[in-house]
């Protein structure tokens, strides 16, 4: 299956297993979604579990922490991240909130699906990288899929969680390869990162889009250079698998993140000051960040010279590297 596929199963093996389980958002229903993610569930399910909304992100976000705080577990999906603004308020003083704020005794299990990342030619406010805007925000938990099998794995435990997930999907991924997937239903832990690729002198921590072009770069240097780089998906950004990360630099003894959000500010930098404080005493060498320029997203004739190139990659890595 793509990318794409998986997260449509997911979500159909979800919705035929539990009852409470719907969709809403712009063009989920008759449409199938901008990107086809929803295609076919509204045949499948009927109009009253795959809702199609005005366009109107905080009525759609706001409606979702209602039915869920009712008992329901509604997916909500916003067309694209970079119009995830409008609904701010609902998610970071609503739905991250309502376990804290109620004690206890109200929980938020929604899914909140968006479309991210660069690399499509997307006009302006659709290609945008927001997570850290959202890990700031305790009691929301964030999961950055780049693969088909985690996707589907991870989409399912999203949906079975209890409290609230932004789940964010990366368009340039969408259609771009297929993986095998079990035909059974599955899920996988949210907060547990994965080695993709094992290494002994430098370590490679990213996540989404990236994360192709670090292993790229890895086996590159292994047959060119004999440098052994270790490659980290994040997968989920909050929860945060510190052990994982931790225990690679400590065997390496140097980092290197990338990521194609702005590099001020972004998840990059905490990832950063978690290895200095738990494993400065290991490292060999400088962490290196590599991250979109500090200007907002640019138009789709730039965005290749804005985010992540293997060579700005290859760059920090020797960096890392200097003795």
């Amino acid at each position: 299956m793509t990318l794409l596929q998986a997260i449509n199963k997911a979500m159909a093996e979800e919705m035929e297993r539990d009852d409470r389980v719907l969709i809403l958002g712009e063009d989920v229903g008759k449409n199938g979604g901008v990107f086809r993610a929803t295609d076919g569930l509204i045949e499948r399910f009927g109009e009253r579990r795959v809702v199609d909304t005005p366009i109107a992100e905080s009525a759609i976000i706001g409606a979702a922490v209602g039915m869920a705080a009712k008992g329901l577990r509604p997916i909500a999906e916003i067309q694209f991240m970079g119009f995830i603004f409008e609904a701010m308020d609902e998610m970071a003083a609503q739905a991250a909130r309502i376990r804290f704020r109620s004690a206890g005794a109200v929980t938020a299990p929604m899914v909140i699906r968006a479309p991210y990342g660069g690399g499509i030619g997307a006009p302006e406010l659709h290609s945008d990288s927001l997570e850290a805007h959202f890990i700031h925000s305790p009691g929301l938990k964030v999961v950055m899929p780049s693969t088909p099998f985690d996707a589907k794995g991870l989409l399912t435990a999203a949906i079975r969680d209890p409290d609230p997930v932004l789940f964010l999907e990366p368009m340039k991924l969408y259609r771009s390869f297929e993986e095998e997937i079990p035909e059974e239903p599955y899920s996988l832990e949210i907060g547990k990162a994965e080695v993709r690729k094992e290494g002994a002198d430098v370590t490679l921590i990213s996540w989404g889009p990236p994360v192709h072009q670090c292993l790229r770069v890895a086996e590159k240097w292994e047959n060119e250079k004999a440098i052994s780089v270790e490659v980290i998906d994040v997968r989920t950004l909050a929860p945060l698998d510190r052990e994982t990360i931790l225990a690679s630099v400590r065997k390496t003894g140097r980092a290197v993140i990338v990521h194609e959000a702005v590099k001020t500010g972004g998840a990059g930098a905490e990832i950063s000051a978690i290895i200095s404080e738990e494993a400065v005493y290991s490292l060999s060498g400088p962490i290196v960040r590599v991250g979109g320029f500090d200007t907002p997203y640019p138009p789709a004739s730039l965005e290749m010279q804005w985010l992540p190139t293997d060579e700005r990659i290859e760059e920090a890595l020797e960096q890392a590297l200097e003795e």
